[in-house]
């Protein structure tokens, strides 16, 4: 995995107190692989070009994440497959966003005045570990910043770490399809059935697993 860091990116005692949080997840809907969660304290100047990580070609979402990961403070979490499974995937998303705020708090060592989520819910009063004011902005990664930020990170991230399962999961087609189902993935689930790395509580796996 990449070697850019928050620490050696920016120093925690040169960030502001009065400090915004943007957070995304990618991976929710995939049938194999986890759900990565980022989250981002924006540098300045801020990064031209941020958007929603979907609306961006391969090549501009990758010089984005490198610039964002160089430059501003962040942090991921992930949250893999068999804890995916014993949870369910909302609560494995809520605690990946829990997660990866409260690495990104003790780095920074300031609370934040608020975390912005994209979507309609937060982990408030969801998970135990979340402790910060929390803003769900339907949309927000094309329209917050620091939320488009942090789905750029999420997303090249979790693509990252599928690219070198399909290394050693080769039938699925991962470095391709990222773990979606794909028709190609659904077909390699029939005739090769569940990888370790499969969600086997996601309806397609459970029923490959019983041909």
């Amino acid at each position: 995995m990449d070697t850019i860091t928050p620490q050696n990116c920016m120093r925690a005692e040169n960030v502001a107190t009065d400090i915004v949080i943007g957070v995304d997840e990618a991976g929710r809907g995939p049938l194999a692989g986890p759900v990565v969660a980022a989250a981002v304290v924006l540098c300045e100047p801020i990064p031209t070009g941020l958007d929603d990580s979907k609306k961006l070609v391969p090549a501009r979402r990758a010089e984005l994440d490198h610039v964002i990961r160089a430059h501003c403070l962040w942090e991921v979490a992930v949250v893999e497959p068999e804890e995916i499974d014993r949870i369910n995937i909302f609560m494995a998303t809520m605690e990946a966003m829990t997660r990866c705020v409260a690495q990104l708090c003790a780095a920074v060592e300031h609370a934040p005045r608020e975390v912005l989520i994209d979507g309609n819910m937060t982990p408030h009063g969801r998970c135990s570990g979340w402790n910060w004011p929390a803003r769900p902005i339907v949309g927000g990664d094309a329209i917050e910043p620091c939320i488009s930020a942090a789905s750029i990170i999420a997303k090249e991230w979790r693509d990252r770490l599928m690219i070198e399962a399909a290394k050693r999961h080769p039938a699925y087609g991962w470095e391709r399809n990222k773990g979606y189902g794909t028709a190609e993935h659904r077909e390699a689930l029939r005739l090769h059935g569940p990888s370790p790395l499969h969600r086997r509580s996601f309806a397609p796996v459970a029923q490959a697993n019983l041909l």
